[in-house]
């Protein structure tokens, strides 16, 4: 016998609505001034000091750092790199990849609290947040009031100062890979040209939107290394640790009560170390991926800390181990150095060391050995097979240089003509060989020869190339 789950007949309510995801609030993060707030300063400076000043250097009267699209040429101080050389680019980037591993191994995501671009421009535009609309209480209730002239006033030279900085970041980024002189020109006549238009609005439109209006969302949904953090983490990596046995009970206490007596920890709940979290999370609550490292809400806990008159620490970098065991510094400190650390060390410093030499002593001298495919031999009017070939020839120095080309490998094998070129600095030329051997010098077909070209002012600059012979 059944039963009428519903007997009066009436519809049954919708299902509730899932959402997938949460619905975003904007974070009005306090400013907390401390040691560690001092440190961010210090990158801030140290970092764009070098991103928009590194571009006007002047190294042999051109710009010191620029990576020459349409030359297809990277300028670096004294070093010229070519297309051929990607290999220390990717020498570069493993050298990069193993210094994350190993900061975040000893230090978790000390990279995004300090260095990382997206915390950086985030931090600038914050200052000029806080400077032009006030400080957190100040933003809330202009934001809150409603629209009237003063306030469409602050939005607007905010937002105003925001692009203009972020216009200045676009050209900045545009004028590695332009030389930075003449886009400046070119700007100022309004003669840009299109892809450095595009990339000026485009580099410069991403960091208006990212620093200026997505900010903890790109660190909570866009970087993956948030996602990958906890594959380098392990018990004995400092991180932001909150001393869950010291603060909790928390709460608030009135003055002349004795906070153990009525069960309270150290903490006195005041919640500013979620204030001041540019992701808005509670550190209370545990490690979480959207921790940045940035450590505002260590500065703001000692501050409290020091007003209620309790010892600085309860919310400190520390490790799971240090935590669970109460270890001390001097322990902390041993901990770090242990086997994954070791591995990470000796695997960035081999490799460091590697590149650095084979990068002081490569040979500033390429050769390209091309042989022309639509004669393979040709018989001349002495009796001599002669083959063609087309030799470019890189000149990775700054300095010109006169280049001997000579050739070996089969008998009275010679060079037919002039076999001496000149190539400016950091520049190429082709020269065109033709190579004579007498018939009976080497088997049918194809033969290996050398080619061997060296600078006259200096015998170690030298490259030897091997090529095919044709005999008929």
């Amino acid at each position: 016998m059944s039963t009428n789950p519903n007997p009066t007949g009436t519809p049954p309510p919708p299902p509730a609505q899932i959402r997938a995801f949460e619905s975003h609030k904007v974070i009005y993060a306090k400013r907390a001034r401390g040691f560690f707030d001092n440190w961010r300063i210090i990158m801030v400076i140290f970092t764009q000091a070098i991103f928009y000043g590194g571009l006007w250097l002047e190294w042999n009267d051109r710009q010191a750092i620029l990576f020459h699209i349409i030359e297809r040429k990277f300028y670096i101080f004294g070093l010229v790199f070519w297309p051929q050389d990607v290999i220390y680019l990717a020498i570069l980037l493993i050298v990069s990849a193993y210094a994350l591993f190993l900061v975040t191994a000893v230090a978790g995501r000390l990279f995004c609290g300090y260095a990382c671009p997206q915390t950086v421009y985030t931090q600038v535009f914050m200052w000029i947040e806080n400077w032009v609309e006030g400080e957190r209480n100040t933003r809330l209730k202009l934001d809150k009031a409603p629209n009237s002239a003063r306030k469409m006033r602050i939005k607007a030279t905010k937002h105003a100062l925001w692009i203009i900085l972020s216009l200045w970041t676009g050209f900045t980024l545009t004028g590695y890979f332009s030389p930075v002189k003449e886009l400046a020109h070119n700007v100022l006549t309004f003669n840009l040209g299109g892809w450095e238009t595009f990339w000026i609005f485009f580099y410069g439109g991403f960091t208006y939107l990212m620093a200026g209006f997505m900010r903890e969302q790109v660190c909570k949904h866009m970087c993956p290394y948030a996602r990958f953090q906890s594959v380098m983490f392990d018990p004995d990596t400092l991180i932001i640790s909150y001393d869950e046995a010291r603060g909790e009970n928390r709460g608030a206490r009135k003055k002349g009560i004795d906070a153990k007596a009525a069960g309270l920890g150290d903490c006195v709940d005041c919640g500013q170390c979620v204030v001041v979290c540019p992701t808005g999370i509670d550190i209370r609550k545990g490690l979480q991926y959207e921790c940045i490292g940035c450590a505002a809400c260590i500065d703001v806990c000692d501050q409290v800390m020091d007003k209620v008159g309790l010892p600085r620490g309860l919310i400190r970098y520390s490790t799971e181990n240090a935590m669970a065991q109460k270890l001390d510094k001097q322990s902390i400190i041993s901990h770090i150095v242990r086997p994954r650390i070791i591995l990470y060390t000796a695997i960035l410093i081999l490799i460091t060391v590697i590149s650095g030499w084979f990068l002081a002593n490569r040979i500033p001298l390429k050769v390209d050995v091309i042989r022309d495919r639509f004669t393979l031999a040709r018989e001349a009017d002495d009796g001599q097979i002669e083959n063609v070939y087309s030799l470019h020839i890189v000149n990775t120095e700054e300095t010109p240089h006169r280049y001997k080309v000579t050739v070996d490998g089969l008998p009275d094998i010679s060079i037919d003509g002039i076999s001496e070129v000149e190539v400016p600095g950091a520049s190429r030329e082709n020269f065109n060989a033709i190579v004579r051997v007498p018939p009976d010098a080497g088997k049918k077909g194809a033969n290996q020869i050398h080619f061997e070209v060296v600078a006259e002012e200096n015998p170690e600059i030298k490259v030897r190339e091997k090529a095919s012979f044709m005999l008929p």
